[in-house]
């Protein structure tokens, strides 16, 4: 038979279930029901799903996995660089190296100028790592911590409120301003880090970066949900309700992404323009007469790129 569409995999877990564990369940189902136990798979997550145990997990499932990295890793991960070149990078710089799976291991020689080349056999207790500086990220990050560095010294002084504020430590009773972290946070400006299990010989760094960056499709389809769809939180209480309940919102989903890739407009724009089209039905004397919305050619365009068809 021929199928047309795409796959779909969607799963819900109890409330006290941490959502880093879901990840392999679902995707393991998914592979199983579209036949695709036997084709290499990729995870990209944010820096939430960076840790020893997730890691491992993603790993021992036969997954290949592009996680973000965090800032404050770079010292560890880049040693031999600011060993060697201190905090200095070129706009564009990508290095290619190694991060201990555990906050106690090294896996970086600082007597050696060079950074590792990651590979699992050599490298069985870290994983690749990857940097990349940009000045354009560098003046974003600068702007950051000035906020930052101004909202400790206004704590500092007493003109705030005394919150978890950043860049702020207690000394002999004293808030005093965090000099070390403030250099320490100033040196790492422009970094972003990424973790993974693939070797450079299966995907170079550019290529890594650039998967990990395709999450933005993600993060608009959360947006698209709550914003174009207007789904909204459902209390429910058995789990037929819940798992009816997120078959419809992910249906929707999925539905609008087909119709954003058929159309090449963005939902917002589709509903804007199809929205006002209404038709009619009315009754006098018992003589029922339907009439059909006057759709412009835009619109029609719009229909027939969605394969409707219209009556002219």
């Amino acid at each position: 038979m021929d199928r047309t569409g795409f796959p779909l995999e969607i799963g819900c877990f109890e409330g006290n279930t941490a959502e880093t564990t879901t990840l392999v369940p679902i995707i393991t189902a998914f592979a199983a029901r579209h036949d695709l136990t036997d084709t290499p798979m990729v995870v990209a997550a944010d820096a939430g799903m960076l840790s020893a145990s997730n890691l491992t997990a993603l790993d021992d499932a036969g997954l290949g996995f592009i996680v973000g990295s965090r800032a404050v890793k770079a010292p560890i991960d880049l040693a031999s660089h600011f060993h060697w070149n201190g905090d200095v990078f070129t706009d564009g710089q990508i290095i290619d190296t190694v991060t201990p799976r555990h906050a106690n291991a090294k896996v970086n020689d600082t007597t050696k100028r060079a950074e590792p080349v990651w590979n699992a056999d050599d490298h069985g207790g870290a994983w690749r790592a990857i940097w990349a500086y940009s000045a354009k990220r560098a003046r974003r990050d600068q702007k950051t911590l000035h906020a930052q560095e101004a909202r400790a010294k206004a704590v500092v002084a007493g003109e705030r409120a005394a919150r978890s504020t950043r860049f702020v430590k207690t000394h002999a009773g004293d808030r005093v301003l965090d000099e070390a972290a403030l250099a320490r946070a100033q040196s790492l400006v422009g970094l972003k880090g990424y973790v993974t299990n693939l070797d450079v010989t299966v995907m170079p760094a550019a290529e890594v970066i650039a998967k990990y960056h395709d999450l933005w499709h993600v993060e608009r389809s959360f947006r698209m949900s709550k914003t174009d769809l207007e789904a909204r939180p459902m209390f429910h209480h058995t789990r037929e309700a819940i798992e009816a309940h997120l078959t419809i919102v992910f249906t929707a989903l999925a539905v609008a992404h087909c119709i954003q890739e058929r159309s090449g407009l963005a939902i917002a724009n589709v509903i804007k323009q199809l929205r006002p089209l209404r038709s009619a039905t009315i009754t006098i004397n018992g003589a029922t007469q339907a009439f059909p919305p006057e759709i412009p050619p835009a619109q029609r365009e719009i229909l027939a790129d969605l394969g409707i068809k219209v009556a002219y």
